[in-house]
């Protein structure tokens, strides 16, 4: 076979030949019209900032989820004891004290989970009639404040509606204090509460405003409430 043989088949096949140039040839998946600054550097800017957002949202959220965690773990060992005297109160053993704060309790157990609970009658020495009902317990609490507005829509149920329900300051062992006002057979008086990750409790104190029942619910809190 000679070679003018192949040259002229080549030539029939109906297709141009390749001319083939000094310049390089670019193999490129990217658009060429696109930006400027993405075709220069493997991160566009645009997304750097959209990297750079998400990393800190992310670190915000740890740094949340890290405080939680704290706040969990320093509160969730609690004890709560009923002491003879705390904050200028005696507490009251009568058999009728003793019956109307194991009243109290059972129904709070009744109505969250407690690992310990306790009910108490404290009597103020200058004026039985602003004697203190406090009851409440110990447990491990997720969400403290939405268990204490719970204990107040029963409180509600029991005793009447509980009226003007406003946060006043917890003190120094932290969570959640809140108070409020109902009415009874011996006229309105003050109800009160707090809770935190270890501990929720609830109190009555008749012929007393709202306002000088939280201060002395914290002092009864600082006289009673310990943490390993």
């Amino acid at each position: 076979m000679s070679d003018a043989h192949l040259t002229e088949r080549s030539r029939d096949g109906g297709r141009e030949p390749v001319e083939l140039t000094e310049e390089p040839i670019q193999l490129s998946t990217r658009d060429s019209g696109g930006d400027p600054d993405e075709r220069s550097s493997g991160w566009s800017r645009r997304r750097k900032i959209g990297w750079t957002v998400a990393l800190v949202v992310g670190l915000a959220g740890a740094g949340v989820l890290g405080v939680a965690g704290w706040r969990v773990a320093q509160q969730k060992d609690t004890q709560l004891a009923s002491p003879d005297r705390v904050a200028g109160l005696t507490r009251d053993d009568s058999e009728r004290a003793k019956s109307t704060a194991d009243y109290l309790r059972s129904g709070l157990a009744a109505n969250i989970e407690l690992d310990r609970s306790f009910g108490t009658v404290y009597r103020d020495p200058a004026d039985d009639k602003r004697s203190v009902l406090i009851f409440g317990g110990t447990t491990l609490l997720w969400q403290p404040e939405r268990d204490l507005d719970s204990l107040f829509r029963l409180m509600s149920d029991e005793t009447g509606a509980v009226n003007g329900l406003r946060e006043l300051p917890a003190g120094d062992l932290g969570g959640v204090l809140k108070c409020g006002s109902t009415s009874g057979e011996g006229g309105d008086f003050a109800v009160c509460g707090w809770a935190d990750h270890g501990s929720v409790v609830m109190a009555m104190f008749p012929g007393r405003s709202v306002s000088d029942a939280g201060g002395l619910l914290r002092n009864l809190r600082d006289g009673m409430q310990a943490r390993d």
